[in-house]
């Protein structure tokens, strides 16, 4: 009769097996963790990890986040017209004396709201139960700029006069008032109304992304 022993020690390779699909499986996890920072993964991430991230919402700090936005542009608004600038002379006729340009102008106004000039009094956060809330009134709506596109504002006609001289100021003059027209087109156009609501969409955004379950932007 034969009697067999077999050993109670696993095979060698299969213990080091497993060993290197732990160390890569702790290596996946690490990589997972420090790179889900958004979405669903993120909040895979926390669930695992069980950490909750945590935002200074304090009244000056929050508004130092605001102010970090600075000079918040919203809305560009972009105009193509024609303009026409003239000189005449009250004596003579136009044929005579006169000088007539016309400008196809392109232009654009920036308009936002310069967060920079927000106020500590300007924002108001409650705690009701654990929810917390913030109000933020924002500063007034401004028209930052409005320019002329010289690439594509251009000269359509020119007369002058037979017995004067073309006027080199004309031209210049006509741009000057050319801007001015396209500034008031675009603020009766309310681009102003149009610059606040977008900066509210922006701000609002960032408050809740700071834990805030109710937010009013005003």
């Amino acid at each position: 009769m034969t009697t067999q022993y077999s050993s109670g020690r696993a095979p060698s390779g299969t213990f080091f097996a497993f060993l290197l699909a732990l160390i890569l499986g702790a290596a996946a996890m690490a990589v997972f963790l420090r790179h889900s920072t958004t979405g669903i993964l993120a909040r895979v991430a926390t669930a695992i990890t069980g950490r909750v991230p945590a935002f200074d919402t304090s009244v000056p700090a929050i508004v130092q986040k605001i102010q970090r936005l600075n000079r918040l542009e919203t809305v560009v608004y972009s105009i193509d017209t024609v303009v026409e600038g003239t000189k005449s002379s009250p004596i003579l006729p136009d044929l005579l004396a006169g000088d007539r340009i016309l400008l196809v102008v392109h232009g654009q106004s920036i308009a936002g709201i310069d967060l920079s000039q927000l106020r500590p009094e300007d924002v108001r956060i409650t705690d009701t139960d654990g929810a917390r809330a913030i109000h933020v009134t924002l500063p007034a709506s401004q028209l930052f700029v409005t320019t002329l596109d010289n690439q594509h504002t251009r000269v359509y006609a020119r007369s002058t006069g037979l017995l004067v001289p073309v006027d080199q100021n004309l031209e210049s003059d006509t741009r000057a008032r050319a801007q001015q027209q396209l500034q008031q087109t675009a603020l009766s156009d309310g681009i102003l109304d149009a610059a606040r609501k977008n900066a509210r969409a922006t701000v609002t955004t960032l408050l809740y992304s700071l834990g805030f379950q109710s937010v009013d932007v005003t």
